[in-house]
């Protein structure tokens, strides 16, 4: 999971796995593989920096703390 800002500053968890694509149409538009949609405040770039960190820290947490230094 991570976690997003709605426009009205709300924040909530999204299942990373369930992303299929992330636009900005100019806000950011996050869609799922059932085609439900969100606009959210970050960046198209940030959305998908809190993917890749999500899949490093599930699939190898090996990485994550040696990048961290934990």
């Amino acid at each position: 999971m991570i976690y997003l800002t709605r426009l009205n500053g709300k924040m909530f968890y999204i299942n990373a796995e369930l992303i299929q694509l992330v636009e900005a149409t100019p806000d950011t538009v996050v869609t799922l593989t059932n085609d439900v949609k969100y606009i959210v405040k970050e960046s198209p770039e940030a959305v998908i920096d809190k993917i890749v960190h999500y899949r490093r820290r599930i699939y190898n947490p090996r990485l994550v703390s040696e990048a961290t230094g934990e």
